[in-house]
This record gives structure tokens, sequence and C-alpha cells, in this order.
């Protein structure tokens, strides 16, 4: 669904892009803001409770993701450094919305909160992980039913949701059903290589 709105909004930000460029605003310098902005909302707002204000904040960021990439683009500065950055940054911004439900779930003595946040914490590391060092080896591992934009989009609208007054059992269950998602994409992943590392062998 994210990405689906990153192809519209792309085309909406390329005005956005060119009046950045022209005041000297690097593509550099907005993935780094919208990775701090991230991260400052999530590990302040979520542990606070405010799901609402955080779940907003974070989907316009969110959304805003391609913005470095099309400023990129029109510059003509595209290239690995900027992959590079903008991926490893994002892994920031995923750890920290979930940190802070892990924080809020603590202080609320929601342990089966804790506990499918911190999963969801850990098992979504490991679902880039595997992609990376996949492709490291020389193979693919693009398969699965869980990927970031995925991932986001239901934890955000769950969020957005409790936000609005459902009952916090609500994204507990989404949280359960994520971790759940996250470990058969893992799995997926796993026998895709292996497949590749048996035929090539």
């Amino acid at each position: 669904m994210l990405n689906r709105l990153r192809g519209a909004m792309t085309r909406i930000f390329t005005p956005v892009a060119d009046a950045l460029l022209k005041r000297g605003v690097s593509p550099d310098a907005v993935t780094i803001t919208g990775t701090v902005a991230v991260v400052v909302t999530a590990l302040w707002l979520y542990p606070t409770g405010h799901f609402l204000a955080a779940s907003l904040v974070i989907a316009v960021f969110v959304l805003t993701d391609s913005l470095d990439g099309v400023m990129a683009r029109r510059a003509g500065r595209s290239g690995p450094w900027g992959a590079f950055l903008d991926s490893t940054l994002d892994r920031f911004g995923d750890a920290a919305i979930f940190s802070g439900l892990v924080l809020y779930f603590v202080g609320d003595g929601d342990s089966w909160g804790v506990g499918t946040a911190l999963a969801c914490l850990v098992l979504g590391s490991v679902v880039p992980y595997a992609r990376a060092r996949a492709e490291g080896l020389g193979m693919t591992a693009q398969v699965g039913i869980a990927e970031r934009a995925d991932r986001l989009a239901a934890v955000l609208v769950a969020t957005l949701l409790v936000g609005l007054g459902l009952p916090q059992v609500v994204l507990v269950v989404v949280l359960a059903l994520l971790a759940v998602a996250s470990l058969v994409t893992i799995v997926q992943r796993m026998a895709t290589v292996r497949r590749q590392a048996v035929g090539a062998a």
C-alpha cells in the first residue's frame, strides 16, 4: 500500500525537490532529517501513549521518504551511497517505532504487548538482513509476505486506531500477526536462498 502511495507522492514531490535543490539542500540532509524526526517522534510520543499524534507524524515522514530519491535523481546524484544511506537509516526508524511501543507496554505493565512488540523489533531487523546477505553472496531473496512497507502500514494503522479510541488489544493482536508474518518472510527468504545455493552447487 505504501509503495503505491509513494508512486503518487513522487509526482507530487518533484516541484518540492526542485525548490529544495535551488536552496542548496542536499538529498542526504533530507534523508537524515526524516530519520531523526521519526526516531525522536517514536521514542518520545509512543512511550507516553500519544499514539494518534505519533502515527500521524511518522506517517507523513514515511510518505515523504521518497523525496530524497527524487532530489537525487533531479540533481543527477543517484548512486550507491544514497541507496546505502537511505536503507541504513531506515533500520533506525523501524527500530525506534517498535522500541517506542516496547517502552509503552513496559510502562503499562502489558507483558503480551512487550513480547509482541519485541518480537517485531527483532524479527523485523532480520528480514532486511536476510535479503542483504543473500545479495552480498550473489543471490536474491526478494520474496516474503511482510515487506517493510507492509509492516509499517500495519503498525501505523493499528496505533492510529488505538489513538482514536479502539482498545489496546487491537494493537497487540496486530503486532502478534506482524511477528508471525516477519518470521514467515524470513523462512521464505532462507528457502529461496537455499534453492539457489543448491542449484549453483
